[in-house]
């Protein structure tokens, strides 16, 4: 340790007096721009750090962003970015077909429009071994609540599957159809995000279903909408032949192939039964319509 005095060491370092003796002064106006962030934090809570400052200009303070950005840090208004919702891993499985009816079912939602314009959901729900529609449910809203409430009615007539394949969407991924899966032993099978292919037995299906159905029809209201979707369900699975049922119907491939005895048939009856086969008696069973 050597003691020299302070002009030595500024000239041996090369500093002027001046780096060495600055003392930052605080600016008057630092007291303003925090009152003003604090106000407009209190008007606005969702606005982040750019539109306050945008807001600032606008009043007629033309502050450096940088100097208001440091006060505003300074007083914790960052608003906390929300984070995405991590879902579990998924695991990629074959699409195999069961060799038994009720192994696999597949589930999934469309949407589509009323004439005045009401958006409304349809929840599809098939047996992948014949590919039999088991539910078409429509509804303006479709939470977790009425999907377990529509699985509940269908399993009351056709009994419950092992497992249930369905995509990441918010009513599937519920805590409340999760405990009703494990409450009745039911596996919820997950595709992997931005996979639709890997529940291709159900997209498949909902094309038919937008081609044949929703595209032909403009319906005035629910219940117009949901009588001709009992007609064509019935339709589908008893009179339409399917490419992938060697030309079968529904129905017919699950007496032909489902090994079950002619007189157990009924045990995986078509959910429907003495409906009206034409659009035209419906029409004049309910020749006024109601929401």
């Amino acid at each position: 340790m050597y003691k020299v005095s302070i002009r030595k060491a500024c000239c041996y370092f090369e500093l002027s007096y001046s780096v060495l003796y600055y003392k930052r002064r605080k600016s008057s106006q630092d007291d303003l721009i925090r009152e003003e962030l604090r106000l407009l934090a209190e008007k606005e809570q969702t606005w982040g750090f750019w539109m306050m400052r945008h807001r600032l200009k606008n009043l007629g303070f033309w502050w450096n962003h940088k100097r208001i950005y440091r006060i505003y840090t300074s007083m914790k208004l960052n608003l906390r970015s929300k984070c995405r919702k991590r879902l579990p891993a998924r695991v990629k499985e074959p699409l195999l077909r069961p060799v038994y009816p009720n192994v696999t079912w597949s589930m999934d939602f469309m949407h589509d429009t009323l004439e005045n314009g009401r958006k409304v959901r349809s929840l599809n729900i098939i047996d992948d071994f014949n590919r039999e529609i088991l539910q078409v449910s429509i509804e303006t809203s479709l939470p977790s609540s009425k999907v377990i409430s529509r699985l509940e009615e269908l399993i009351e007539w056709r009994g419950k599957p092992e497992k249930i394949r369905v995509d990441n969407g918010p009513e599937f991924i519920s805590e409340k159809l999760k405990s009703w899966c494990e409450f009745h032993e039911i596996e919820l099978h997950f595709i992997q995000p931005g996979k639709p292919t890997q529940n291709s037995l159900i997209e498949r299906f909902n094309r038919t279903f937008r081609t044949d159905f929703l595209d032909i029809y403009l319906f005035e209201n629910l219940r117009q909408m949901r009588n001709y979707a009992e007609v064509w369900m019935w339709k589908y699975n008893n009179e339409r032949p399917h490419s992938a049922l060697m030309y079968l119907t529904p129905r017919d491939f699950l007496l032909k192939y489902g090994k079950l005895a002619q007189a157990k048939a009924n045990e995986f009856p078509t959910f429907q039964q003495n409906l009206p086969t034409s659009t035209t008696e419906i029409v004049t069973k309910n020749s006024t319509f109601e929401c």
